[in-house]
C-alpha cells in the first residue's frame, strides 16, 4: 500500500508562490541543513556550482525567503537555517522519500518476527528496533490485550501476600502480588484458584468480574466471605489497569547524544507528560495516516523544539489498533526516517494480524 502522509492543506498554495528558482534554493539550503546540522551560507551553494548563481544572486533569494518566515539567521554573519514553518513546506511539499533499505528492513523484521514472547514483547523489540535506525526515541501506543483467560494461578508469599500469574489464551504470561487486608490460610488460596480456573477460565477479564458478581450476588458461587475476597482481589489485580492503552517508549538515550543538552533535556522531562504524549499520538491515530509533527505545532514539544514522525497500524479487520512512531529534534533526516516508520507501522499491521 502507498505511504500516505497527513499534509497541512496550505503548503500546496505557499509552494505554488515560490518561483522556481526560490524552490531550488530552498530545498537545497533545508536539505544541507538537515545533513549537516549547520546554517546554510550563500557562498556554500553558490561553490556547489548546481545552481549556476552567483553569492550575490542567492542571497537576494534567502532573503526573500527569510521574509516569507521559511529561513532564519541564527547570527548577523551566518548562513541561513529553515524555520519550523519552512521545515512544515519542505516535509509537505518538497521532501523525496525512498523506501527502506534491505538493512532497515531486515532489522524490524527481525525483532517482529521473534518467537516465544508475548505480543506486547514483539511490540517493544520492533519498537527499539526502530529507535537504533532512526537515532532517535521510538513509541508505540498498544491496545491492552483483551486475550480470554487461559488459567489463573494463585501462590501464597505469605499470609497477606499473593503472587497471582495469569496466562492468556493468546499465550501471555503476566504476575500481580496482591497485598490482603487480613491473613488467609493456605486452604482458602487453594479454594479461590480452584474456583476461578472452574468458573471464570475462557473469559476475559470484564466477563470473569460480570460473572462473579453475579454469582455472589445470587449465591450460586457458594464460596464463604474469606474466599470470596480473595477470588474479587485477584481480578481486580488484573482489572484495574487492563482498559487503556499501554504507552511504550524505548531508546531515549538516543536524545543524549544531541549536541544541545538542555534540549535534550527538556524533551525527556515532556516524555515524562505520558498522558500528553498519548493525546498526541492520538491524533496521528485520527488522521488515519502518517502524521508529522514540528516543534511549536504541539502544545507538547513547544519547548525543546522537537519532532514526531506518528503512523497508525491495523489489526486483522482493517480497523486502527494503535500508533507507532519516532521522536527526536527538528533537525531529523525526515526523507529517510518517514518511510522507516511507515514500514514500522505495515510490519506491526502485520504482526497484529497473527500472519
Amino acid at each position: 500500500m502507498a505511504m500516505q502522509i497527513a499534509n497541512d492543506p496550505g503548503s500546496a498554495g505557499a509552494i505554488a508562490q515560490l518561483t522556481e528558482r526560490a524552490r531550488i534554493i530552498f530545498r537545497d539550503i533545508v536539505e544541507t541543513y538537515l545533513a549537516t546540522g549547520e546554517p546554510v551560507g550563500s557562498r556554500t551553494l553558490a561553490k556547489a556550482g548546481g545552481l549556476g548563481l552567483s553569492a550575490a544572486s542567492i542571497r537576494n533569494v534567502m532573503q526573500d525567503l527569510e521574509e516569507l518566515g521559511l529561513l532564519t539567521a541564527p547570527h548577523t554573519s551566518a548562513g541561513r537555517m529553515p524555520t519550523e514553518r519552512g521545515l512544515r513546506l519542505f516535509v509537505d511539499g518538497m521532501m523525496q522519500v525512498s523506501p527502506p533499505t534491505e538493512a532497515e528492513i531486515a532489522a524490524i523484521e527481525a525483532e517482529a518476527r521473534a518467537q516465544g514472547s508475548s505480543l506486547e514483547d514483539a511490540l517493544a523489540r520492533t519498537t527499539s528496533a526502530l529507535s537504533g535506525l532512526a537515532r532517535c526515541a521510538a513509541v508505540v501506543v498498544a491496545p491492552k490485550s483483551e486475550a480470554a483467560i487461559r488459567q489463573l494461578s494463585l501462590v501464597p508469599l505469605s499470609s497477606t501476600r499473593i503472587l497471582s500469574v495469569l496466562v492468556g489464551t493468546d499465550g501471555t504470561v503476566e504476575n500481580r502480588i496482591i497485598e490482603l487486608p487480613e491473613p488467609i490460610p493456605a486452604s482458602t488460596v487453594a479454594e479461590a484458584e480452584t474456583y476461578m480456573n472452574a468458573r471464570l477460565s475462557g473469559l476475559t477479564l470484564a466477563e470473569a468480574s460480570r460473572r462473579l458478581a453475579s454469582e455472589i450476588a445470587s449465591g450460586r458461587a457458594e464460596l464463604d466471605r474469606l474466599t470470596a475476597g480473595l477470588v474479587q482481589e485477584g481480578l481486580a489485580a488484573w482489572t484495574h489497569d487492563a482498559s487503556g492503552p499501554v504507552l511504550i517508549v524505548r531508546g531515549t538515550s538516543h536524545l543524549l547524544g544531541s549536541a544541545d543538552l538542555e534540549r535534550a533535556r527538556l524533551l525527556l522531562e515532556e516524555l515524562e507528560a505520558k498522558e500528553q504524549l498519548l493525546k498526541l499520538l492520538d491524533e496521528a491515530r485520527a488522521a488515519d495516516a502518517l502524521k508529522i509533527f514540528i516543534g511549536a505545532e504541539t502544545r507538547l514539544f513547544a519547548l525543546s523544539g522537537s519532532a514526531v514522525v506518528a503512523a497508525p497500524y491495523r489489526g486483522a479487520d482493517g480497523r486502527i489498533l494503535g500508533v507507532v512512531g519516532v521522536i527526536g529534534p527538528t533537525r531529523l533526516n525526515y526523507a529517510r526516517v518517514v518511510p522507516i516508520v511507515d514500514f514500522a507501522a505495515s510490519r506491526i499491521s502485520r504482526l497484529m494480524g497473527q500472519e
